[in-house]
């Protein structure tokens, strides 16, 4: 049996190893994927912000919140993260609007 990953790792023998190893496989593919999504929606709205676009930063923020949640919820990042994360955002978008009526 050929593991996902590249380091050479001790052959598990009991059938309920096995299994953990099926499962990590799974769920390591996953995390990265959401992971992955996490990053991309939050860059997104960043590249939004730094375009100087308010409202298509607005609503890709509004569109990236249910994704931050998300991961939070399922435990791939500390919903303290995930709080940081939007409320810089946010902040960033607001900052926008400020500059803009100056």
């Amino acid at each position: 049996m050929a593991t996902a990953t590249k380091v050479k790792k001790k052959t598990v023998r009991i059938a309920s190893g096995l299994k953990r190893v099926r499962q990590d496989v799974r769920l390591n593919a996953a995390n990265t994927a959401l992971r992955s999504k996490f990053r991309t929606v939050i860059k997104n709205v960043q590249k939004a912000v730094l375009a100087g676009d308010k409202t298509k930063a607005a609503d890709l923020f509004k569109a990236a919140q249910p994704v931050i949640d998300s991961v939070a919820d399922k435990g791939l990042f500390h919903k303290n993260k995930a709080a940081r994360h939007k409320s810089r955002l946010s902040a960033k978008i607001k900052a926008l609007s400020a500059t803009a009526a100056a």
